[in-house]
């Protein structure tokens, strides 16, 4: 079997319930998946670039940006209930087992994060190499801290955290982070044997606001075409 280091996966289903066709809607008059599929093949670190999806669309216009789609996913795999490390197992598999070949690293690049570029994607990996690592998921600084949030039930309110922390100003609560959405990578054998993307050994890559904006509604449609216009 032909052995190679990363494998870069991307998602993209044809159904999408927030917003209609999302990972091919016009983002600054390019499909939003074409974002993620440029930064993957400008990785210096990435072997292969393949599109899991379940949609011929879809299909197309990603092999048109220079993917690879040489399959279309199964049925019970492009459900809203379907769970990505299931849909990195099914990509896995299809090249093991169908193109006798199998990869080291997997990287998951979700098509709503097109902000993200291939520098991302190489600092990412060499974070993840450098360090030995299990798993990696970049991040982006939090502008909410869990202290701040509130549970709301019947008009009554209450803190989110119920540890006593009376009268704690802004300034004094910690940076907290969060998962951006934008890069995980997984070793092989960690997601297809132990069935979890994330390891004992877990890193995270932190990238700037600007660049962690993910794709769920119109208005994160409109804010990252700004965003886009913006750093031109």
């Amino acid at each position: 079997m032909k052995k190679s280091k990363c494998l870069a996966v991307i998602p993209a289903r044809g159904g999408s319930k927030g917003l209609l066709h999302k990972n091919i809607r016009l983002l600054n008059l390019k499909p939003l998946i074409n974002y993620t599929i440029e930064a993957a093949l400008n990785s210096h670190y990435i072997d292969e670039v393949v599109v899991s999806t379940d949609s011929e669309e879809i299909a197309r216009v990603a092999k048109s940006a220079g993917a690879e789609v040489p399959f279309i996913r199964p049925v019970e795999l492009a459900t809203d209930q379907a769970a990505s490390i299931d849909v990195l197992k099914h990509a896995v598999l299809y090249y093991e087992q169908e193109e006798n070949t199998s990869f080291e690293h997997i990287m998951l690049l979700q098509p709503t994060s097109p902000l993200r570029n291939a520098h991302d994607i190489d600092e990412a990996y060499q974070l993840f190499i450098n360090n030995e690592g299990d798993s990696l998921q970049s991040i982006t600084v939090t502008d909410t801290h869990p202290y701040l949030l509130r549970e709301w039930t019947c008009g009554k309110l209450e803190p989110y955290l119920k540890e006593k922390a009376d009268n704690l100003r802004r300034q004094d609560l910690s940076e907290m982070y969060i998962l951006n959405g934008a890069i995980y990578i997984v070793k092989r054998d960690l997601l297809m044997i132990q069935n979890t993307m994330t390891g004992s050994n877990n890193y995270g890559y932190l990238m700037p606001q600007e660049r962690s904006v993910d794709i769920d509604n119109e208005l994160d449609l409109k804010w990252a075409e700004f965003l886009i216009q913006i750093s031109k």
